[in-house]
């Protein structure tokens, strides 16, 4: 375990020199150091209980499905006790589970609500002891493993949650502050959102206060859009967790779609700069705080449909335990999470197709004809004893078949490929 966590530090030293000189531009070398300077490294190992051994040590998401837990965090330090306020400890707010597949085709974001009722396992805390297994609501994890003051533990204690929930072995990991939102959004110039009705919010829940129709966030308006529970518009009105799920999972998608329509990817000085405003207030493990490996990832998904990045709700229903009101999750869940970890992608992916077989008589079997009467799936003989009149040498050219003078037929034209499924966008999402 060690000895792979040298090669892959060592890797990124190396990656982040070769770069530099590679790309030539002395912005994209500032904006790499810069990252590295400012990047909470949280190695798990031995906190863990289930871990991902990389296939190739020297470059951690080669040929294999990533399984990203990213948990927000309502921590009050520095400058997000300007945007919360001041709060004492810490718990989780937000968590995601972001799965990326193998072949970088689809990519799928599951939200975990936090309100819903789950076996908490024993985790390991900041003192050497263990804490005793329970069940309570999924944010309480975050805040048992922290021991109210580590980020580190409690982080370990949600990935050993969802691993135990989910059956999906988390591979990587980031906690995300809330400042952390501000400069990604801002490093992008913003984000476009298409709001179906105005949205406004209870100040006492945030300070947000958006018309219908095109809106550009900036990285204030964004977290105050990630935060807010109370108000009217897009579901405000019912203060409810799983609305704001939706509204979250709509900004999530519209900025991945943002990033990868932008010519982002193909900037190295971009790059570099958003995941330098990314990483600067992530704790994350070595492979998602090397800002080259991250950079690779990024690039390896230059070319996918933007149809493809699905947005998924876990299927849940209103409870109580212990006289508290919480969520349960319905047996659907179950089937989300076994197909994740299949690495099986949900129906509304569109893959590409097959290459189509090269061999006539293959496709000429396939089809059902004959290669040597050219006989046609409409029936066609192509002979010259039609009944049309017409002959044999011209075809019928109202329906373009053409018919050779040996009574055979020229090459079938390829069979139209179906068109794709109109793309369903979130309520927020610009087309």
């Amino acid at each position: 375990m060690r000895s792979w966590r040298k090669m892959l530090a060592f890797r990124g030293v190396t990656m982040g020199v070769v770069g530099a000189m590679a790309f030539g531009s002395a912005a994209a070398a500032t904006a790499y150091h810069n990252a590295i300077s400012q990047i909470e490294v949280q190695d798990l190992d031995g906190l863990v209980t289930e871990q991902v051994e990389p296939k190739d040590p020297t470059d951690p998401f080669k040929d294999a499905p990533v399984n990203l837990l990213l948990m927000g965090t309502d921590i009050r330090d520095g400058s997000n006790a300007d945007i919360g306020g001041t709060v004492s400890g810490m718990r989780s707010d937000t968590t995601m589970l972001v799965h990326i597949s193998a072949d970088r085709e689809w990519i799928e974001i599951v939200s975990l609500p936090r309100d819903a009722f789950v076996d908490i396992p024993s985790c390991q805390l900041p003192d050497g002891s263990q804490s005793q297994p329970y069940r309570d609501k999924f944010n309480a994890s975050f805040s048992t493993g922290s021991g109210g003051t580590d980020l580190k533990y409690a982080a370990a204690c949600t990935i050993n949650t969802v691993n135990a929930l989910t059956g999906v072995t988390i591979s990587n990991h980031a906690v995300v502050k809330m400042n952390g939102v501000i400069d990604v959004v801002d490093a992008i110039g913003g984000v476009k959102m298409c709001l179906p009705e105005a949205l406004h919010g209870d100040p006492r829940s945030a300070r947000i206060d958006l018309e219908a129709g095109e809106n550009r966030l900036d990285g204030k308006t964004a977290i105050q859009f990630l935060r807010v529970r109370k108000g009217t518009g897009m579901g405000l009105e019912m203060g409810s967790d799983l609305t704001r799920i939706a509204r979250q999972q709509a900004f999530i998608n519209a900025t991945l779609r943002q990033i990868l329509s932008a010519e982002t990817l193909a900037d190295p000085t971009k790059t570099f700069r958003l995941i330098n405003a990314a990483l600067g207030s992530l704790s994350a493990d070595p492979a998602i705080a090397n800002p080259g490996s991250v950079a690779g990832l990024a690039w390896s998904l230059r070319e996918i449909e933007k149809r493809n990045i699905i947005m998924t709700e876990v299927p849940v229903y209103d409870t109580t335990e212990g006289g508290v009101g919480g969520l349960g999750y319905l047996p659907e869940a179950s089937e989300i999470f076994a197909r994740l970890a299949a690495d099986t992608p949900p129906d509304s992916v569109v893959l590409p197709e097959a290459e189509p077989s090269s061999s006539p008589s293959a496709s000429g079997a396939a089809e059902g004809g004959s290669a040597d009467t050219g006989e046609e799936t409409g029936g066609d003989t192509g002979t010259d004893t039609g009944d049309t009149g017409d002959t044999a040498d011209t075809g019928d050219t109202t329906t373009g078949e053409t018919g050779g003078a040996d009574g055979g037929t020229a090459e079938e034209p390829a069979t139209p490929k179906p068109s794709p499924s109109p793309e369903v966008l979130l309520d927020g999402v610009c087309a």
